[in-house]
C-alpha cells in the first residue's frame, strides 16, 4: 500500500469517527462516499418566496443539509483533488458551480494535503458568506427554474445522447433539485478532460448525464440509497406530492424546508435539559412537554397529573399552563398523549358541552332521552331538536304552547263564608313554619293542611315565595349573565360557575 492509499484510509476512518452514520457514509468497496453537511444558520434567519404576489416569509433555524458526494482517485492526495458531486435543493446551479469552485481552490491550496475535512467544515460555516447569503435566503421562484444542462466536453466528445438532452424544446422533468460535479484536471501529459455542471432531477437520471471519466461516484452502489433523497429534501417524482394539494415546485421545496426545521429544531429540544416549573427537577427535552402559545415547559408526568385532576374534576376550562397567571392552553395533540385515550373522550365532550353552554343562541333539549344541542332563532320563542323532532318553548322548556303564556303560579283564593279553605299566614315566618311543618307532617297531618289550604297553595304559593325570598337574601345576580350566586365564604374575589368571568362581591 502506497504512501496515498494510507492517507486515504487514515482521512476515511477519521471522518467515520468524527461524524455519526446520519451525517457521512463510506462506501466499503471503494476509496468513496458521502457527506451530509448541514448549514450553520444565524440568528434571525428567514426563508422567503415569492408566488403570485405574494410573499411569504418564515424564521428557520435549520435548512436540508449539502449532499457531498465523492471518490478519491489513486493518487489522491498528492497529485489529484476527489472527484465530486454536490447536491443541494435550495441552492441554484451557479451557487452551487461556485462553490464548487472554491472547494477545488481549497485543494490546491492544500499543496497536497487531505482536504475532505476541510471541505465539509467549509460548507458548514463559510458557505453562505462565500454566496453572500446573510440572514435572507430568497427561494428561487417557479419561473426560474428551468436549469439546462451545461457541460465542459469538446463538441467532438458530445455523443448523441447529449445532443438529445440538450436539444431545443425539451422540458426539464418536474422534480428538479440543483447538482454540480467537479473532476480535477489531471498532471501535465495526461488526457485533458473537462469539469461537468450538472442540473439533473433525480437518482434515475441517464447513464449519459454521468458516463465519462468526470462524473463523481456511482451513488446507487451507496448504501441507504432511497434515504438520501429523502434528506436531500427532494420529492423523487409526482406521486409523493401532497393529495389533495396542487403544490409548485417552489411551493413543494418551502414545505420540506419547514418541516425539516421542524424535525430539527424537536430533536435540538429532545437532547436539551430543561427545569421543570412545577417539580424543579432538571429534565431532557424527550420527557417534557412545551407549550406553544407562552412557551413554558413542565416535565411529561406534573403536566399529565395536572391535566388528568383538572378532567376528572369536570373542570375543562382548567385545563392551562400551570404557571401562575398564564392563560395559555396545551394543543388538544397534547392533552391526549397526557392523560391517554380514555380521558381525552371525556375532556373533547365536556369542552364542547362547557363551549356550547356559552353559546346565548345555543339551548338543549329538555328531553331526557335526548339532550341533543339545538340552535335558536331570536325572532322566535319556539325552537325544534333535529334529533328527535320534538318542539319545546324556549322560557319554559315545556312543548311548546303557542302564543298562550307559560305557567303561572295559581292564585291564592280568597275567604268566603262559603269557602272551607283557610287563608295562608301573609308574614314570611309564617309562611317558613307552615313550610316546615307541611314537609315534616306525617301523612294524616299533610291531609289535614292540603284540605285546611289547598294542595296547590301549598305546593306553589308557599314553597315559591319562600324560596325567591331565600335567593334574594342569601344571592347576588352574576354582573355579566345574572345568574344567581351564593357566597359561602373566603374573599370577595368571585368568578362565575356559569359564564366563568370574574368580579368582586360587594
Amino acid at each position: 500500500m502506497n504512501a496515498d492509499l494510507e492517507e486515504q484510509e487514515d482521512e476515511l476512518l477519521a471522518l467515520q469517527s468524527i461524524f455519526g452514520s446520519d451525517e457521512f457514509l463510506r462506501d466499503e468497496s471503494k476509496s468513496a462516499g458521502e457527506c451530509r453537511v448541514s448549514v450553520e444558520l444565524p440568528v434571525g434567519f428567514n426563508v422567503l418566496l415569492k408566488h403570485d404576489q405574494t410573499i411569504r416569509q418564515y424564521d428557520v433555524s435549520f435548512l436540508p443539509p449539502l449532499l457531498l458526494t465523492f471518490e478519491l482517485p489513486e493518487d489522491y492526495p498528492s497529485s489529484s483533488p476527489p472527484s465530486f458531486t454536490l447536491t443541494c435543493s435550495w441552492l441554484t446551479q451557479p451557487q452551487l458551480t461556485s462553490l464548487r469552485d472554491k472547494l477545488t481552490d481549497l485543494y490546491q491550496a492544500t499543496g497536497g494535503a487531505v482536504v475532505l475535512f476541510s471541505w465539509i467544515q467549509f460548507l458548514r460555516e463559510d458557505a453562505l458568506k462565500h454566496l453572500d447569503i446573510h440572514t435572507l435566503l430568497e427561494l428561487p421562484t417557479d419561473e426560474s427554474e428551468t436549469p439546462q444542462t451545461s457541460r465542459g466536453k469538446p463538441d467532438a466528445e458530445r455523443s448523441d445522447a447529449d445532443e438529445e438532452e440538450s436539444a431545443p424544446g425539451s422540458e426539464p422533468p418536474d422534480d428538479q433539485y440543483h447538482q454540480v460535479s467537479s473532476n480535477p484536471p489531471l498532471p501535465p501529459g495526461g488526457d485533458a478532460h473537462g469539469s461537468d455542471v450538472t442540473a439533473s432531477e433525480t437518482s434515475e437520471s441517464t447513464d449519459d448525464s454521468q458516463g465519462d471519466c468526470s462524473s463523481a461516484a456511482d451513488k446507487s452502489e451507496l448504501p441507504d440509497s432511497e434515504r438520501q433523497e429523502e434528506v436531500r429534501g427532494i420529492p423523487p417524482n409526482k406521486d409523493q406530492s401532497y393529495p389533495g394539494l396542487s403544490l409548485t415546485q417552489s411551493q413543494m421545496l418551502l414545505s420540506r424546508i419547514l418541516i425539516h426545521d421542524a424535525e430539527q429544531r424537536q430533536k435540538l429540544f429532545a437532547g436539551t435539559p430543561f427545569d421543570c416549573a412545577v417539580c424543579f427537577s432538571t429534565w431532557l427535552g424527550a420527557e417534557c412537554v412545551q407549550l406553544h402559545e407562552c412557551g413554558h415547559i413542565f416535565c411529561r408526568a406534573c403536566l399529565g397529573e395536572f391535566c388528568k385532576a383538572q378532567i376528572t374534576e369536570g373542570n375543562v376550562r382548567g385545563v392551562t399552563c400551570p404557571q401562575v397567571g398564564c392563560p395559555a392552553t396545551p394543543t388538544p395533540a397534547q392533552v391526549k398523549s397526557l392523560v391517554g385515550e380514555e380521558l381525552f373522550y371525556r375532556y373533547d365532550r365536556l369542552l364542547l358541552q362547557s363551549t356550547l353552554d356559552r353559546m346565548p343562541d345555543i339551548a338543549y333539549c329538555p328531553r331526557l332521552s335526548c339532550g341533543s344541542a339545538v340552535i335558536l332563532e331570536k325572532s322566535s320563542p319556539a325552537a325544534m331538536c333535529s334529533v328527535c323532532s320534538f318542539a319545546f318553548c324556549v322560557d319554559c322548556k315545556k312543548t311548546y304552547h303557542g302564543t298562550s303564556k307559560c305557567y303561572e303560579a295559581p292564585k291564592v283564593p280568597e275567604q268566603t263564608s262559603e269557602d272551607p279553605l283557610a287563608v295562608p299566614p301573609q308574614t314570611e315566618e309564617g309562611m317558613i313554619a307552615l313550610l316546615e311543618d307541611y314537609t315534616t307532617a306525617s301523612k294524616w297531618r299533610r291531609r289535614l293542611l292540603e284540605n285546611r289550604y289547598g294542595r296547590q297553595t301549598l305546593l306553589h304559593t308557599i314553597e315559591g315565595r319562600v324560596s325567591d325570598r331565600w335567593k334574594a337574601v342569601h344571592t347576588k345576580p352574576c354582573p355579566h349573565c345574572f345568574f344567581p350566586i351564593q357566597k359561602d365564604g373566603g374573599c370577595n374575589h368571585m368568578i362565575c360557575r356559569w359564564c366563568h368571568r370574574m368580579f368582586n362581591w360587594e
